[in-house]
């Protein structure tokens, strides 16, 4: 979650909701935006 905080800016708040599949989908959307290319 800690990742989703710092690469979308998102508080702890928006992702009250996500259910741990959309975390583990985000997670990875996070780590490819924020990877060196």
């Amino acid at each position: 979650m800690a990742d989703l905080a710092i690469v979308f800016h998102w508080p702890p708040s928006a992702m009250d909701e996500l259910t741990v599949l959309d975390l583990m989908d985000w997670r990875e959307r996070a780590r490819v935006r924020n990877s060196a290319e």
